[in-house]
């Protein structure tokens, strides 16, 4: 008797983000053996730090991968996306420089109250966008349209319209450099995000009661699980992520600016989380996919930079890969891929893939 092997959800779902990564690697291996190179060199301070084409990818996608995060529970607990992060974070990283300058000086105590702040307006807006989709039922997309339109307007009036600056060496570490610490703190920002996830997957049942009320929602309700509270819970915790990734961009360039700050990112987002194999109506989803969906993104974006493409064209590239996302994913080339790799493998047709066969 024979058996044919099953092949792991887990890496089924890995392999179009790990395949958009393997691509770019080689092309660029061979376009400059060095791209990936990276070398320790002393910053403006005299600090010794990383640099090179990976450490700009891995530190340029920091916000996108911790946005890509929150949007992956929102996905798979609505079975749509939040177009609004990018103008929430403004709204975030606005109300962080609001607390930041009304004090007499911008200390560990005034930051930690900032991020506080920042936070929990975050949270209320995400909520607010959580309880339209839950509650009113309205889909996602049309639901966010509604900060996405007004958010950027509403950072512009919490600092009356200014561009204020807080420049420090402790927003100047957020955004860059710990003294003494060679890697930059987004990067380790996200590292720190991707632990916590982790833990609450792993203590709680977030992951379990998120995808149960994707999938299915009554099933869910019958099941004693709130589909309205999970579902809500999932633009909150997005909420926190549009705040941590506000607090990061504006850090980086120690000023906030309503109308530039993560502009587009949201379609970034929406674009990490396909890439992460998750599917875009709900469900099933793997953060870990979605996480390497958005340096997929920003390789691609670093490649094409180097490659001396106008930044005015980068979206059209874009546009192009979101093309070939949606075909390759598509339920019509998923069943070709899967009768030829039934009959490469097999020898026989799609249909008996997977049962057993005599000897």
């Amino acid at each position: 008797m024979k058996q044919t092997k099953k092949r792991s959800p887990i890496l089924s779902q890995l392999l179009m983000p790990l395949l958009a990564l393997l691509v770019l690697v080689i092309f660029n291996l061979i376009r400059d053996p060095g791209f990936f190179s990276v070398e320790l060199a002393a910053n403006n301070n005299g600090d010794p730090v990383l640099r090179g084409n990976l450490i700009s990818i891995l530190n340029g996608a920091s916000e996108l991968a911790i946005l890509a995060m929150g949007m992956t529970l929102v996905t798979a607990a609505s079975g749509g996306q939040d177009i609004s992060v990018g103008a929430l974070a403004a709204i975030a990283g606005s109300m962080f420089v609001k607390v930041l300058r009304a004090g007499a000086g911008i200390t560990p105590l005034t930051v930690v109250l900032g991020f506080l702040a920042c936070c929990a307006v975050a949270m209320a807006f995400g909520a607010f966008n959580g309880t339209l989709v839950s509650v009113f039922h309205i889909q996602p997309m049309i639901a966010t349209l509604i900060l996405y339109t007004c958010g950027r307007s509403i950072a512009y009036w919490i600092n009356g319209g200014a561009t204020p600056t807080v420049d420090s060496p402790i927003i100047s570490a957020i955004g860059s450099f710990i003294p003494g610490v060679p890697i930059p703190t987004p990067i380790l920002i996200v590292i720190l995000m991707g632990v916590i996830f982790s833990l609450v997957f792993r203590f709680t049942t977030l992951s379990l009661y998120t995808q149960t009320v994707g999938i299915n929602q009554g099933a869910a309700r019958l099941n004693g699980i709130n589909a309205v509270g999970m579902k809500l819970l999932a633009f909150i915790i997005l909420g926190v992520c549009c705040a941590v990734s506000g607090v990061i961009g504006v850090s980086r360039l120690s000023l906030i600016n309503h109308e530039t700050l993560l502009l587009d990112i949201e379609m970034d987002a929406i674009l990490a989380v396909a890439i992460g194999g998750n599917s875009l109506g709900g469900g099933k989803f793997n953060m870990v996919g979605s996480i390497l969906g958005a340096y997929a993104i920003q390789a691609l974006t670093i490649t094409l930079y180097a490659m001396k493409v106008p930044s005015t064209n980068i979206k059209a590239y874009k546009a192009v890969v979101i093309i070939l996302i949606v075909a390759v994913g598509s339920p019509v080339v998923k069943q070709a891929f899967h009768r030829l790799w039934s009959r490469l493998t097999n020898g026989q047709p799609a249909g008996k893939a997977g049962k057993e066969v005599s000897a």
